[in-house]
C-alpha cells in the first residue's frame, strides 16, 4: 500500500452539550466530549467492569450548526472523522497537546421521541457533506432519461 489513512469511527454517547465558537459571519466550530465504553468480566473476581474512554469531538460550520441545534447530552451518535493533534501553551507556558476527532460524517442513533432527543427532526438520520460539482454548461437542462 502506497498511501496512508487517517480515519476514526466511533459510536458513543454525548457527554455534554455542544459548545459553539463563532469566528466570523461564516465560520463556526463546535466541541463536545463523546464517551465510548466497553464492559468485560474480571477473571479474578467475576465482577463486570466497565471502562469508559472520553474523546474530544470537533465539528465545523454546517455540521456545527446541526449539532448545536439537535445534539444534546446523552444522545447516541455514530461518527466518522480523522484524528488531529493540536499544540497549545498552558498558563505556565508549557507546551500541551490535545488529540481531537474532526467529524465529517455522522448518524443520529438516539431513537426519535426519546427524552434526550425529543425535539430532534434528525433522529436516525445521516449526514454526509456533498461536494458541489461544477456545471459544464451555464444553462443545462435536466435529463429525462432514467439512466
Amino acid at each position: 500500500m502506497n498511501g496512508t489513512l487517517n480515519k476514526v469511527i466511533l459510536i458513543g454517547n454525548v457527554g455534554d452539550d455542544v459548545k459553539i465558537h463563532q469566528f466570523d459571519d461564516q465560520n463556526k466550530i463546535g466541541r463536545f466530549p463523546l464517551a465510548t465504553s466497553e464492559t468485560y468480566t474480571s477473571r479474578d473476581s467475576g465482577e463486570k467492569i466497565t471502562q469508559t474512554e472520553w474523546h474530544y469531538i470537533v465539528v465545523r460550520n454546517k455540521l456545527a450548526e446541526i449539532f448545536e441545534k439537535y445534539v444534546k447530552k446523552g444522545d447516541k451518535l455514530y461518527l466518522e472523522g480523522k484524528l488531529k493533534t493540536r499544540k497549545w501553551q498552558d498558563q505556565n507556558n508549557q507546551d500541551r497537546y490535545t488529540t481531537e476527532i474532526h467529524v465529517n460524517e455522522f448518524t443520529f442513533l438516539t431513537p426519535k421521541g426519546s427524552e434526550s432527543n425529543a425535539s430532534s427532526d434528525y433522529s436516525n438520520q445521516s449526514y454526509t457533506p456533498q461536494k458541489e460539482e461544477p456545471s459544464t454548461e451555464a444553462n443545462e437542462e435536466p435529463d429525462d432519461l432514467p439512466f
